[in-house]
C-alpha cells in the first residue's frame, strides 16, 4: 500500500467542530476494466476493488457516476484514459456478446468486438492486457477444446471474437486471452444473461413451455471468472512472461432445459410445465455450436484456476432478488 495524499475531514461533536487531517491510503496496483457496466465487467471490477486494487471501470451507454464514460472506438479517448490512469493491468470485458444481435447489427458489433480491440491493444504498450473471449470460436463438433486447438466459429459473433483475439495478440504480444462459456451472475434484469432469462419460464408454472434440450452448455458464474482474472493479473505482475490463450469454464454440463429444471429445484419450484425440445426449430437465429466444452488444464497447471461455484448455489445468489416476495429489493441491490 502507498500513501497518495492527505485528506481533511471535519469532525462534529456537540458544541465543537474539529478539522482533522488523515492519511489516505490507496492500492499501488491499478486496473482498468472496460465494459464495467456489463454482466461480467461488474463482477471483475468488484473483485479487484475488494482485493486491494485501485480499479477504474469504463462504460459507454450505461456509464454511471462511479464509472468513466469512454467510447472505445475513439482512439484519442482511449489513449487519454490509459495515459491518465496508467494502469498496471487492463481487463477488456466490453463486447457485443449476443449472437443474434451481432447477426442483425453486424457493423456496430464488428466495430466493438474487433476494431476497439486493435485500438486498445495498440495503446496498451507494456501493460498486461486480459481479453475476454468465448467458447464460440469453436464449432462444437469435437469437444473438449484445448487452448491450441484450431478455432472454427459457426456464427458472426464467434468470428468477431476470434478476430478480436488476433488483433489483441498482434498489437500486444504480451497479452492474455481468456475464453469462457455462457455466463450468469448478479443481473440488473433477468434478460441480461441467457441463463437467468430462463427464470421467467420457470416461474410461469401454470403454462407449459418448451426449452432447448439439444445444445450442451457449461454455465459459468461471473464471480468465478472475475477471480480468475485477478489471479492472472497478480501472477503477471510477478511473472511478465505470462501470456497467450487460456480457458476457464464451470464443469457442470447442462442443456438450457436442464438449467431451467435446476433453477426450479434451487428455489423449490415445480418444473413439470417445462418441456424439453430435442430439435432446433427453423429460423432459430444465429447457429450455435453443439458442444464447445473448454479444456482448462493450462490455468490449472499454473495454479491460477478457481474451483467453480456449484450451479444451484450461484443461481440462488443471482436470482433471489427476483422472487415475487423480494422484488422490492431489486431497487436496493441492483
Amino acid at each position: 500500500m502507498s500513501i497518495r495524499d492527505k485528506e481533511l475531514k471535519i469532525h462534529f461533536k456537540p458544541g465543537h467542530a474539529e478539522l482533522v487531517q488523515n492519511e489516505v491510503y490507496t492500492p499501488y496496483r491499478r486496473v482498468l476494466v472496460t465494459g464495467a457496466t456489463g454482466l461480467l465487467g461488474r463482477a471483475v471490477y468488484k473483485e479487484f476493488k475488494n482485493n486491494d486494487w485501485d480499479a477504474l471501470g469504463s462504460g459507454y451507454n450505461r456509464a454511471r457516476p462511479c464509472f468513466l464514460k469512454c467510447n472505445l472506438l475513439d482512439e484519442d479517448a482511449v489513449r487519454g484514459v490509459i495515459q491518465g490512469f496508467q494502469p498496471h493491468v487492463i481487463v477488456h470485458c466490453a463486447a457485443e456478446r449476443r449472437p443474434d444481435v451481432v447477426e442483425r447489427h453486424t457493423e456496430a458489433a464488428i466495430n466493438l468486438n474487433v476494431h476497439a480491440c486493435a485500438s486498445l491493444a495498440k495503446e496498451a504498450g507494456g501493460i498486461f492486457l486480459i481479453y475476454i473471449s468465448t467458447d464460440y470460436v469453436f464449432d462444437g463438433r469435437n469437444p473438449p477444446y484445448g487452448e491450441n486447438d484450431a478455432p472454427n466459429p459457426l456464427n458472426l459473433y464467434g468470428k468477431s471474437k476470434l478476430e478480436g483475439e488476433r488483433e489483441i495478440l498482434r498489437h500486444c504480444p504480451g497479452a492474455a486471452v481468456l475464453r469462457v462459456p455462457i455466463l450468469f451472475g448478479e443481473v440488473e434484469k433477468v434478460e441480461e444473461s441467457a441463463v437467468t432469462v430462463l427464470w421467467d419460464r420457470v416461474q410461469e408454472g401454470a403454462e407449459s413451455c418448451t426449452i432447448d434440450h439439444c445444445q450442451q452448455r457449461f454455465p459459468t458464474y461471473t464471480n468465478d471468472v472475475a477471480h480468475v482474472c485477478r489471479n492472472m493479473a497478480e501472477r503477471a505482475l510477478q511473472d511478465p512472461s505470462l501470456r497467450g490463450i487460456f480457458h476457464y469454464s464451470a464443469k457442470e454440463q447442462m442443456t438450457k432445459y436442464e438449467m431451467a429444471c435446476a433453477i426450479a429445484d434451487a428455489f423449490n419450484l415445480p418444473s413439470s410445465h417445462l418441456i424439453p425440445m430435442t430439435e432446433q426449430p427453423a429460423g432459430a437465429g444465429a447457429q450455435r455450436p453443439q458442444n464447445a466444452q473448454l479444456e482448462c488444464s493450462r490455468l490449472e497447471l499454473l495454479g491460477m484456476s478457481v474451483e467453480p461455484t456449484p450451479f444451484k448455489t450461484a443461481i440462488r445468489d443471482s436470482l433471489w432478488p427476483f422472487q415475487h416476495d423480494k422484488r422490492w429489493r431489486q431497487t436496493v441491490f441492483h
